[in-house]
């Protein structure tokens, strides 16, 4: 019977691939190969490859066990995978489960602690690495230099020979101009010495990040920016800040040294000296090694099926960014080559090499890259995702389509200007917007300056990590990849090929790489936005608590409005111009203590009360004082707190507002908790009768009231206005920044919270300041 074309390949009457069977696969036919990184872009395609198009070879899976499941565990999800799709559909889901059980071994555990090895292994592929461009630089060396020096000690302890394809990058040959031979690199860096002082690096840098003088500085910028929040706030943030001082810091040491050394990246620098661990250990004593260095893998042209791609690689958050119009320019230069090659190039590239071993002692290097024989310019990149998203471009629920723009390449220095222009201009606003107050003119500005912020970030990190890229004048020569795919037998080419020259750049990149890699960023653009509490239907339950804050989050006024229609309500006309010049005078003093701290704004404001006759402000408030505070209640507020009690919900007010003043509005809560004036025969002193509730108080508060109710807090909701609602917001599993001030507007936006717009349609300061004026001069 005739062998027919699939996507899959050549395949039998069984449904399988012609495998090893040919002339140039003799050598893996009935083989069997140790593969690691089977959980990676690279190594799922591997995987596939061997189980559709191998039928004859054994394949042993080294995995680790993540969390509560095992590397069998994770395999059977990892065949679930859309890379397995099409050889699914094809052999049936029980052929599957036979051939899994049949050729496939799992081997439990990781490049750090490789278990023993089967001795009768013949083909490794080595896949496994950490791909972050710029990793703290003890976790790059730890799988990229340590990791292969374990797996190839642990290969001689097993007593194995087999042939090792170590799959490296294309870019290990460093920053350098011209043609890249493929041969070993050049270069005289000791890989050991190297690998130890990167494992001390993070212990003297922990080390260092408790010293005196940076701790002073986290807790300084700590105190800055959290303080309103409370002292635990402070405290909170300061060691997570230390942490990322740690990080960062890491980071720079990767980085710098690897820039040092001449390599752009730690990344670069890493899978540099993993080759010479290979050659070393494996390569020059007399074992047999393949060094494959595939340049900038993106999706696949054919295989599995067109487009397949595993998450966001190399090229990819550019393609993105641009079309989401974050990037106006960038910095690399028009000429400059980048290096892409398709995901089913590569993997074909490997098992070719896996099936031509060199010579013990001679290793043999491959370049798998386009940059020789079919050269894609960075300005054809860029004229090819330009017209892409000119006829496709992304969605925006609130631009409708956004149009990309036209760059043209100024240069680094110019980039880099624009750049910094920006980043002081972002700084500058929100170090200005932090200090007036919250308004919805202020909230647009936040949100406008938290989106500029966001698309600089975007642009700045991309700049740092791949202008080495998109500025390299460099090309990777590959005659002996290009010997390799001629050595294959024509029947074999169209399925098992890997020639660069065959790419049409304009179908690839137009029709098949960009629509894969923008599919799930257009679905997630174009689905519908929250429109506020109002659309959201809420459970019914009777173990859920409703809490809010009382102003600006249910009235549309504060501590200050509030005594004015007090003070102007009970005192007589002639006292009106010195009670407010006083007042007026006193404002710069409370503002500071505002911003310095909720409770100290409170005690100082509350001590105009002294020599207030309780009675008579509550009949104030009943009479005329209550109507200007109800005028100034916000509908969406009073509709949120009807709809919490309808479903069941338990609604409370925490507030720090006088007790007498919240009055009006008690009977819309099951449970006020307000401040007391102290009181002595009837009169006000000015003093509270105990400490404000307020930020990290009203959080223990609302703790302890939980358990005492049997409220569940993680399925619970929260209204505040303030960064001095924080500590309690955060307690609650649904919190919601109710027309928030900006420390609490970056705050939400940080952490995901919903961003309620209340207020439009309540009665303004002065209607409600007549109103209560009026009531009481009428009567």
């Amino acid at each position: 019977m005739g062998a027919d074309i699939v996507e899959g390949g050549p395949v039998d009457e069984n449904g399988r691939d012609d495998g090893g069977h040919g002339e140039h696969g003799a050598h893996l036919a009935g083989q069997h190969v140790l593969l690691t990184g089977a959980t990676g872009f690279l190594g799922q395609a591997t995987l596939e490859k061997l189980l559709s198009g191998y039928p004859t070879t054994r394949v042993s899976v080294l995995i680790r066990p993540r969390g509560s499941m095992s590397g069998a565990d994770r395999l059977r999800k990892l065949l679930r995978k859309p890379v397995f799709a099409r050889w699914r559909e094809r052999v049936g889901a029980d052929e599957v489960d036979r051939i899994v059980a049949e050729r496939v071994t799992v081997i439990e555990g990781d490049l750090s602690a490789v278990r023993d090895l089967p001795a009768d292994v013949d083909v490794v592929i080595h896949g496994a690495s950490t791909v972050s461009f710029d990793p703290p630089i003890d976790e790059a060396f730890d799988t990229n230099v340590t990791g292969v020096v374990t797996l190839y000690e642990a290969l001689a302890a097993a007593g194995a020979d087999p042939h090792v394809v170590h799959v490296s990058t294309a870019y290990v040959a460093g920053v350098r101009k011209g043609v890249v031979a493929e041969a070993s690199l050049t270069h005289d860096v000791d890989w050991r010495a190297e690998a130890a002082a990167a494992e001390s690096a993070r212990a003297q840098v922990e080390t260092a990040s408790r010293r005196p003088e940076v701790l002073r500085k986290v807790m300084a910028e700590a105190r800055a920016e959290h303080r309103k929040a409370g002292p635990q706030a402070v405290v909170e943030s300061a060691e997570p800040a230390r942490v990322d001082w740690v990080h960062k810091r890491l980071v720079d040491y990767g980085r710098t040294r690897a820039q040092s050394l001449g390599w752009p990246d730690v990344y670069t620098l890493t899978k540099a000296l993993g080759e010479r661990a290979a050659e070393q250990m494996w390569g020059h004593t007399g074992h047999r090694l393949s060094i494959v260095r595939p340049a900038i893998v993106e999706s696949s042209l054919r295989y599995p099926y067109p487009g397949w791609i595993d998450g966001f690689k190399m090229a990819d958050p550019l393609i993105i960014a641009y079309g989401r119009g974050i990037l106006p320019e960038f910095p690399g230069l028009p000429d400059s080559v980048l290096d892409l090659i398709p995901v089913d190039f590569v993997v074909n590239a490997i098992l070719a090499a896996a099936a031509s071993p060199p010579p013990p002692a001679e290793p043999g290097y491959f370049h798998v890259s386009s940059g020789a024989r079919n050269p894609l310019p960075f300005r054809g990149m860029y004229e090819n995702v330009h017209a892409y998203f000119s006829r496709h471009p992304m969605p925006d629920s609130e631009r409708g389509h956004i149009q990309v723009p036209s760059w043209r390449f100024p240069g680094t220095t110019q980039v880099e200007r624009m750049l910094r222009t920006g980043e002081r201009a972002v700084e500058l606003a929100q170090r200005t917007l932090m200090r007036v107050p919250a308004s919805d003119r202020t909230r647009t500005w936040m949100r406008s300056v938290h989106r500029r912020q966001q698309d600089l970030e975007v642009l700045r990190t991309y700049a740092d990590l791949y202008q080495a890229y998109t500025q390299a004048e460099v090309i990777y020569d590959d005659s002996r990849t290009r010997a390799l795919h001629d050595a294959l037998p024509a029947e074999r080419r169209e399925v098992h090929g890997f020639d660069a020259a065959e790419i049409d750049w304009e179908h690839y990149l137009q029709e098949v790489h960009f629509p894969g890699v923008t599919a799930s960023m257009r679905a997630f653009s174009s689905r519908p936005r929250s429109k506020g509490s109002a659309d959201d239907a809420l459970p019914e339950r009777t173990d859920v608590a409703a809490v809010f804050d009382l102003e600006g989050t249910v009235v549309a006024s504060n501590t200050v409005e509030q005594y004015v229609w007090v003070r102007l309500a009970g005192t007589p006309r002639s006292e009106w111009t010195r009670e407010l010049t006083d007042l007026v005078r006193s404002l710069p003093r409370y503002i500071l203590a505002e911003r310095r701290d909720r409770g100290d704004f409170i005690r100082t404001f509350m001590r105009r009360y002294e020599g207030v006759d309780e009675a008579e402000l509550r009949r104030l408030v009943a009479d005329s004082v209550g109507d200007a505070l109800l005028q100034r209640t916000m509908p969406e507020a009073i509709r949120r707190i009807r709809e919490h009690r309808a479903a069941g919900h338990r609604t409370v007010l925490i507030t720090g507002t006088i007790d007498v003043l919240v009055e009006p509005i008690a009977p819309l809560f099951d449970e006020v908790v307000a401040g007391r004036m102290h009181s002595r025969d009837g009169v006000w002193t000015g003093y509270l009768d105990s400490p404000p509730l307020v930020d990290e108080a009203r959080a223990a508060w609302l703790r302890r009231y939980a358990e005492n109710t049997g409220v569940d807090l993680s399925k619970s909701y929260a209204y505040g206005d303030s960064y001095s609602d924080r500590a309690w917001l955060e307690l609650a599993g649904k919190p919601n920044a109710v027309n928030p001030d900006p420390a609490l507007y970056r705050h939400a936006k940080r952490k995901h919270w919903k961003v309620q717009n209340w207020g439009q349609h309540t009665r303004g300061r002065l209607d409600a300041l007549t109103g209560s004026v009026s009531s009481e001069v009428n009567r």
